[in-house]
């Protein structure tokens, strides 16, 4: 009887971390979703757009294809944000558990914790992703997908199947590991830190069903989240770059050899457009996207541990 309280105990606490990470994912993707769009234009260097800058850009959009163009291919970003984030964020909170993590002065335990969440949660959501990244590239005069369903069916009849949909995967994963490793093991240190040496200021006091704790404020959620963004993404950068063409190379003649392999791939880049212009091209927006998006990911997750009683926050 006692195991089997256990069991549906820990089953409640995975239920609710996924309903936690799934709200935050929508919460963290909508906010940022312009900027993500015009992240993958520049990226793949769009013919519209490869000239403009991050603002410049966003006003060309609006000019050209309307306000709403901002959010294109926003819902099946949707679709992929809420199984990745809750998945991500659960998979985290499950590692850390599991193997004791996040003891003080435990740093490669709270990396490699973290590295092993955004791995899971990118394996299983890839293929949206993909498609995601079809649909934003696409511009109103110029579209290959009626939607979501029509680019699926597509893609799988005309680019060998399953293997479509994980064209720049590879790259993905080796940027995945060290983004997600630095974003989780950053936010925690931070969060750690804070609630040890500066509770009064940047921490509150957290009633809950088993005790009371300091829990850190929306202001210094959000402050060490996007700290946590910026620092991961100077890391995995080139590798997003490398990922997105690949991604998106079947969608213009022109652009079919980025499809052959992902050192060939980083390989051209480079030749082509060479380190600022190539394989960190986007970095500022990436910078702009980045922050907001942690800071509002972490800050929604942590308000709905506490809502949902799934953190009894740090006596101090």
């Amino acid at each position: 009887m006692a195991q089997f309280k256990k069991e549906t105990k820990n089953l409640e606490v995975i239920v609710k971390s996924l309903i936690a990470g799934g709200v935050a994912g929508v919460c963290a993707k909508t906010a940022v979703a312009p900027l993500d769009r015009m992240k993958i234009l520049l990226q793949a260097q769009h013919e519209h757009y490869k000239h403009l800058n991050v603002f410049s850009g966003l006003m060309e959009i609006v000019w050209r294809e309307g306000f709403c163009a901002l959010y294109k291919g926003n819902f099946v970003q949707i679709i992929r944000a809420v199984p990745y984030a809750a998945i991500q964020f659960t998979a985290f909170e499950q590692y850390k558990k599991h193997l004791g993590l996040l003891r003080e002065g435990s740093h490669i335990d709270g990396f490699l914790a973290g590295a092993a969440a955004g791995a899971t949660a990118a394996t299983i959501t890839y293929p949206l992703d993909t498609i995601r990244a079809r649909l934003a590239f696409q511009v109103t005069s110029n579209t290959l997908y009626a939607g979501i369903i029509h680019a699926t069916v597509k893609m799988f009849k005309e680019e060998g199947g399953f293997r479509a949909f994980y064209k720049g995967f590879w790259p993905n994963m080796l940027g995945m590991i060290p983004s997600a490793g630095f974003t989780f093991y950053t936010f925690e240190k931070l969060k750690y830190l804070c609630m040890k040496y500066a509770p009064h200021y940047l921490c509150s006091k957290h009633k809950t069903n088993t005790g009371g704790g300091f829990m850190l404020t929306i202001p210094a959620k959000l402050l060490c989240g996007g700290a946590a963004g910026a620092v991961a993404h100077i890391f995995s950068y080139p590798l997003d770059v490398t990922k997105r063409r690949m991604q998106l190379a079947m969608m213009n003649p022109a652009t079919h050899k980025y499809a052959m392999g992902m050192w060939f791939t980083i390989k051209m880049i480079y030749v082509e457009d060479g380190i600022t212009k190539g394989l960190y091209r986007g970095m500022s927006i990436n910078f702009l996207r980045a922050v907001p998006f942690m800071a509002v990911g972490f800050a929604t997750f942590e308000l709905m541990k506490q809502t949902l009683d799934l953190d009894t926050g740090m006596k101090v």
